[in-house]
């Protein structure tokens, strides 16, 4: 009703009453073409109209009572005509009331509805018309009413199926829009995990390095002062190494004009060597095994087992300590399909634990377990979610024989062909051999 005022009812049922008042008029003067008089009116006629005109008021609120009432004024109009004599002649105008309210209730019924019930009212007001109007059944004017009705009950289901198909265009339209912000927030949050991520693994190793020289530095600085020269310039070096890759990063964050500009830093197995470089100058041993024939691997994978061995060794150091021996495994193997290929990446160390009690961890998870004192990190959920992104596994975990394991598979699309998706639900179970050891060795806790 807010959009319909009752007064905009109120005054369609007045021009509707003028209507059938002036219909009423015209055909009781036709016959002598002479002028309009009131007093020829049909006493009956006019109170039936008026009774149909004022309940058009309510057609709104209340549309099936208005076209019964309208119904049943517009039958007994022609009931009554035909037992007076006097305007046995008069053509029944009670039928416009019966074609509005017949609109209204197409308007705002279903299509079966419309149609039972328009059905109903135009074989009800065509038959009472053919049987006590004052013209043959066969007449025109009987007939007229016939497809007077029938003209209401399909413009009222037109207009409706149209009111339907534009609330439809404009929900789908909102729809649309609110998956589009879904989409956007999705984005919006994966590009941060992204960013932290890439960030963590810039920083963290290179950070790790400065903690321990800057110690030993400390430790030395009076009675070996060469030796703390030495390690503050391993210090300088890691620095400034990290602020490279820093810098790096946020470059290729900060590029917008160019939309085949990389997303990722260039970093790779390439760098590898570079990188145990790196970590036995902070004191590790560390041995790296690549058996087969150097093959070329896909941007994203080479980049991610590069993270991956970076972030390995990097706990490796937090927590075996700077003595600590670790091997690093990369070899190409057969993948979980026939025909497929998988990158493992294998990091073991030799099991010199900090004094806190060692973790595993398999899959997914939150980072927990034993620190170096700088708290929890977010090492292995960063090469879980590595490897899940690129439809790989990842799994950690205390070695047997002691020491700690970490291994991920990373598939190995053929060239032009996109990873399919069963592949990644496949990987992701401990039993594929690629991606995952056996679970026996697997134990409860986690290493960060």
């Amino acid at each position: 009703m807010a959009d319909h005022p009752l007064w905009v009812d109120a005054v369609l049922a007045a021009v509707v009453l003028g209507v059938m008042v002036a219909g009423s008029v015209a055909v009781a003067q036709h016959p002598g073409y002479g002028a309009i008089d009131v007093r020829d009116l049909a006493p009956h006629s006019l109170c039936l109209a008026v009774i149909a005109a004022g309940a058009l008021v309510l057609r709104r609120r209340c549309p099936i009572v208005v076209l019964a009432l309208t119904t049943l004024a517009s039958v007994a109009e022609v009931v009554v005509g035909a037992a007076l004599p006097a305007v046995s002649d008069r053509s029944p105008v009670v039928s416009v009331a019966v074609v509005v309210a017949l609109f209204t209730v197409a308007n705002r019924a279903g299509r079966a509805a419309t149609w039972r019930i328009g059905l109903v009212v135009t074989v009800t007001g065509t038959a009472a018309a053919m049987l006590f109007g004052p013209n043959p059944w066969y007449a025109a004017e009987n007939f007229a009413i016939l497809a007077w009705y029938a003209a209401a009950a399909a413009a009222g289901d037109a207009v409706r199926g149209h009111r339907a198909v534009m609330a439809g265009i404009r929900e789908r339209a909102e729809h649309a829009e609110k998956t589009r912000e879904e989409e956007a927030r999705r984005r919006v949050a994966e590009e941060r995990m992204r960013i932290a991520r890439e960030l963590h693994d810039v920083v963290a190793h290179h950070i790790a390095m400065v903690n321990v020289q800057a110690g030993v530095a400390s430790h030395v600085m009076e009675n070996r002062p060469d030796q703390a020269r030495e390690a503050l310039t391993h210090v300088r070096e890691a620095s400034r190494q990290a602020l490279e890759e820093l810098q790096s990063t946020v470059v290729l964050l900060r590029q917008q004009d160019d939309p085949v500009a990389p997303t990722e830093p260039a970093s790779g197995l390439a760098r590898l060597d570079e990188l145990v470089e790196g970590c036995g100058r902070a004191g590790m041993r560390v041995a790296v095994e690549r058996p087969g024939p150097a093959v070329p691997l896909p941007a994203a994978v080479d980049l991610a087992a590069y993270r991956v061995v970076q972030e390995a060794l990097t706990n490796v150091h937090k927590h075996a300590g700077a003595g600590a021996r670790a091997t690093v495994r990369i070899e190409r193997v057969p993948g979980p399909r026939s025909g497929t290929a998988a990158l493992e990446i294998t990091v073991r160390d030799d099991g010199r634990p900090n004094p806190a009690p060692p973790a595993a961890v398999n899959g997914g998870g939150s980072s927990g377990g034993r620190s170096s004192g700088q708290g929890g990190g977010h090492g292995l959920t960063g090469m879980r979610e590595r490897a899940e992104a690129l439809g790989g596994a990842f799994a950690a975990g205390p070695a047997p024989g002691g020491g700690f394991l970490v291994r991920v598979g990373l598939p190995l699309a053929r060239p032009g062909e996109a990873q399919p998706e069963p592949a990644r639900r496949e990987c992701v179970e401990p039993a594929v051999s690629f991606a995952c050891p056996s679970p026996g060795w697997l134990l409860r806790g986690r290493r960060s």
